[in-house]
């Protein structure tokens, strides 16, 4: 069997900052992260490879040249091989220039039966990359997939509501996307740590390297373009000072909680 995983670095958004002038991230001393969401898409690529021993799991992602640390991260966990699609060309894609290029990619590497990606990436939020693959390459896809089942041939799939799930079988090959509730991510061991820094596994294609509609790249591309980012502000919390004594009060604040619905 062979599984493609599309993974993604992202800012740790616990850090992010943003410039109230500019109105963009502040990225700068920001560490990076394999986005979570991902993490739960490999994790299940690799417990299929654990049940299925003839099982090649290759993970493909897109961004700059240190991207290749997320990479690296993924074959120290158990992928067997990795791809980064970095090139000038891909700069300032969105979510349409992104899942052209990494389709593009995924024809060149072929022969595949799932692929998986993260629900959404939490730099952007717009769970909208994976479908688009799944819409370019004309496959089937099931999103937000909370429990995963391998037949002959088939893939059944829970996918979560919410208010509910539905059960979805669909043939293979097919794109998935995860979600947290799928699993509980593995860490990478010291020998795979190792192993990954050595070996050095990792491909890195340019937009030369495969076809690709270079019309659909990167800003010029794009047919979305984010104007401004900015932090909500706060509401101010509101204080109310309960008088009586301690039973009185205790019996207002009783009142107080059911009103809100949180007793």
């Amino acid at each position: 069997m062979k599984i493609i995983v599309c993974l993604k670095q992202v800012p740790d958004t616990n850090e992010v900052k943003i410039d109230p002038v500019k109105g963009t991230l502040i990225r700068e001393g920001v560490p990076s992260i394999i986005n979570p969401d991902d993490r739960n898409a490999l994790e299940e690529a690799l417990r299929i490879k654990d049940k299925c021993k003839d099982t090649v799991v290759t993970v493909v992602s897109m961004g700059p040249p240190q991207a290749d640390v997320a990479l690296k991260e993924a074959l120290a966990i158990g992928a067997d091989e990795a791809i980064l699609l970095s090139d000038r060309a891909f700069a300032g894609s969105d979510t349409w220039a992104t899942s052209t290029a990494i389709a593009g990619a995924i024809k060149k590497v072929g022969d595949y039966d799932i692929i998986f990606c993260g629900r959404q990436a939490i730099d952007g939020d717009t769970a909208q990359v994976g479908p688009q693959i799944a819409e370019h390459l004309g496959i089937p896809q099931i999103t937000y997939v909370e429990e995963l089942e391998i037949l002959d041939g088939k893939v059944r799939a829970k996918r979560a509501l919410e208010d509910g799930y539905f059960v979805v079988e669909s043939e293979m090959p097919v794109l998935l996307t995860a979600i947290k509730e799928l699993n509980e991510p593995r860490y990478p061991s010291i020998k795979g740590i190792y192993k990954a820094y050595r070996e050095n596994k990792v491909t890195v294609w340019t937009a030369n390297d495969y076809e690709v509609d270079r019309d659909n790249l990167g800003l010029d591309g794009s047919p979305t373009e984010v104007n401004k980012s900015f932090t909500p502000p706060g509401k101010a919390s509101e204080v109310e000072m309960l008088n009586g004594d301690a039973k009185e009060v205790a019996r207002q604040l009783v009142v107080r909680l059911k009103e809100r619905k949180i007793i």
